[in-house]
């Protein structure tokens, strides 16, 4: 769990539901980003042996934070786990029963559910990629059968540890390169039950054009170490459903950038990183649309 000033909001229901597990093996590694609000009063409080608290005295990054976590785990599967989602109380049971007492898969997944700030349930999805060979598994996340939200994946952690922990491109997309990566080498089993919460909220929504780019640039990425990954008979079709998934993507992270003219510029950024030339419904045919094409000299088209 890393974790950054969120004592007084999210973090002791995100604890609560680590604590709350029915699978007694296991421990929570809380590191704490250099908070300023109490973090570190609330969880000594809480004095369970299960969880090792570390406090890091100025702040290391959240990538950085994240990796130190695995370097830290002991565990033979680690789950990063912000402290602003939820698992429910058989989440790790559910999974190592799963494993069938296997020790050597890459990753385990669940389905997953999405709710809002007050804990409201938004959507929810089943994994529906039990059997289905890597390139299947892939082309099922990016046409929308299963989804992968960061708590509902545990990860091999020394394969975790052998790939150098979660990076990519901007670190933003890390997790994702680490789940192909590790799913494609050492293989995956996959839960259909929904068994973990990602919290959407104003928080974890960024609206800013470097943001945006950022998103957009770890997105090729993604689509890069994927395309690496998979068989070449399959490659087209992959590259095809990975371009779609990856640019809608990129777009809905443009979508919240204030102002029509640098949301239409990086709109039309995104057009010429990916050459795909569709934009999602929910951003069509806005009624502005065609004059913002007109003044971009047909960099939307």
């Amino acid at each position: 769990m890393p974790t950054y000033n969120r004592a007084d909001g999210y973090l002791p229901l995100a604890l609560d539901s680590a604590l709350a597990q029915d699978y007694p093996n296991l421990e929570i590694i809380v590191s704490d980003n250099a908070s300023t609000d109490g973090t570190e009063e609330f969880i000594r409080s809480k004095g369970d042996s299960r969880i090792r608290y570390f406090r890091h005295s100025e702040s290391i990054g959240g990538t950085n934070n994240f990796n130190f976590c695995v370097e830290q785990a002991k565990g033979a599967y680690f789950l990063l786990f912000h402290d602003d989602d939820l698992i429910d109380p058989d989440f790790v049971s559910v999974c190592v029963r799963a494993l069938q007492g296997r020790e050597d898969v890459g990753v385990v997944r669940t389905g997953i559910r999405l709710i809002d700030g007050e804990g409201r349930i938004i959507s929810e999805k089943e994994n529906r990629a039990e059997g289905l060979s890597f390139e299947d598994f892939v082309r099922a996340w990016f046409n929308g059968k299963t989804q992968h939200y960061i708590p509902n994946t545990l990860y091999h952690t020394e394969g975790l540890k052998r790939l150098g922990g979660f990076h990519s491109k901007r670190y933003l997309f890390q997790d994702g390169v680490a789940l192909v990566r590790l799913a494609s080498e050492l293989g995956r089993v996959d839960v259909r039950e929904v068994k973990a919460s990602f919290r959407r909220h104003g928080e974890n929504f960024g609206a800013h054009p470097s943001r945006a780019l950022a998103w957009a640039e770890d997105c090729l990425y993604l689509r890069d170490v994927v395309m690496d990954l998979v068989a070449e008979s399959e490659r087209d079709a992959v590259h095809r459903d990975a371009t779609r998934f990856l640019c809608r993507k990129a777009y809905r992270q443009a979508s919240g950038i204030p102002g029509i003219v640098d949301r239409a510029k990086m709109y039309a950024q995104i057009y010429a990183m990916f050459g795909y030339r569709q934009l999602p419904p929910s951003m069509q045919p806005i009624g502005w649309l065609r004059g913002v094409k007109k003044g971009l000299r047909g960099g939307l088209r």
